[in-house]
């Protein structure tokens, strides 16, 4: 274990496409991080087995979609040269590591995980009853970062809980077994309009069941059917001179979160940035139409070059099953070697070394004493 190398580990679910949520909250992060030449090492994992942990009825869809996450992976700026992609699935030192580390978490202490309770309530599972695997997927999330010495972990705000978790099993068991495991922190976005974009219909989560998305595949007609048909603005602003309120109104938040000065020069020069433009809203004689016009051309400058590279690895998915096949071998050489510094500080590595033989022996001699 390096304490000083700087390690990322991030990833999602692949039990969808991946959309604007994702793309303004992780992804897009993801690559400035990679390509900043600040790490040592960027891990991405389609975390697979998680996402069976509440699709354990329909595998299809969790496979379907692997190859939804890696395109969108890939059309954002995912370069497997400087970040390895790998499958949760495919990694057995994560499925041992897990098992670990549930020996050192109460039920308990899951129960109160925020996250949890959130992510439950949200599933009706308590109604239908609780999959002890989604219950314990702190852990399985503790086993992939540790699995990896990652010290630094992108996530929402959403997800605090969860890296507060695995700090505390990471350091349960260096103080039961010694130091062994690398102590991860939380990095989440600057922008703090970022850290959960809402639904265009202003739902405090995007989700494919409540269809209030944008995915970061979908094209130009799509996207505007989106913003002009469900984004919510402000239900006072009934007239263009009327003041407008920024509170609650989602193309503002949209605003917020993706447009820079350059999207004003290019696309709405009457203004010289957003704080002028919201101005002009809350004083009146700006219209909502305007506004969402907008943001569908800032929209599109994000999403084009997205769409346009999407359609090149499409074309060539041979590859992209080639890019997580290599990316998931190296990774399996990188949780392998955890894995087995783990065993030997819980002194379970019983094979790797003969001197065992010599300890039974000399157990067994002492009890005949």
């Amino acid at each position: 274990m390096d304490t000083k190398k700087n390690i990322i580990l991030t990833g999602d679910r692949p039990t969808g496409r991946l959309h604007l949520g994702h793309y303004v909250g992780s992804l897009k992060r993801r690559v400035e991080l990679q390509n900043s030449g600040k790490f040592d090492a960027i891990n991405i994992l389609i975390a697979d087995d998680q996402a069976l942990t509440d699709n354990a009825d329909n595998p299809a869809k969790i496979r379907d979609n692997m190859i939804q996450v890696a395109l969108d992976y890939l059309s954002v700026g995912i370069d497997p040269k400087k970040s390895t992609i790998c499958v949760q699935s495919a990694l057995p030192a994560l499925h041992a590591l897990t098992f670990y580390y549930m020996n050192l978490v109460t039920t308990a202490r899951l129960s109160r995980n925020p996250t949890v309770k959130a992510e439950i309530q949200m599933r009706g599972f308590a109604d239908e009853g609780l999959p002890a695997g989604f219950f314990s997927y702190p852990v399985s999330q503790a086993a992939d970062i540790t699995a990896f010495d990652a010290n630094v972990v992108p996530v929402g705000e959403d997800q605090l809980p969860m890296i507060e978790q695995t700090r505390e099993i990471v350091e349960k068991f260096n103080k039961i077994y010694g130091d062994t495991l690398v102590l991860p922190k939380a990095m989440i976005p600057e922008n703090e309009t970022q850290r959960r974009l809402p639904g265009v219909d202003g739902k405090a989560k995007m989700s494919k069941s409540l269809g209030n998305c944008i995915y970061l595949s979908d094209d130009v007609k799509t996207v505007k059917k989106q913003v002009n048909g469900k984004m919510f603005t402000d239900p006072q602003h009934l007239r263009i001179e009327d003041p407008g309120h920024l509170e609650g109104n989602v193309v503002f938040t949209y605003l917020d979160a993706l447009c820079t000065d350059a999207h004003f020069a290019e696309f709405l020069p009457d203004y010289a940035n957003l704080d002028e433009m919201k101005a002009h809203y809350q004083r009146g004689g700006l219209g909502d139409g305007t506004c969402k016009k907008f943001l569908i051309n800032v929209l599109e400058s994000e999403l084009a070059p997205i769409r346009a590279e999407r359609a090149k690895w499409e074309a060539d998915i041979d590859t992209v099953y080639d890019i997580l096949r290599e990316g998931t071998a190296k990774a399996t050489e990188i949780t392998n070697a955890t894995l087995t510094r783990v065993r030997k500080a819980m002194r379970i590595n019983y094979f790797d070394d003969r001197a065992i033989v010599k300890e039974w022996e000399a157990l067994l001699r002492a009890a005949k004493q």
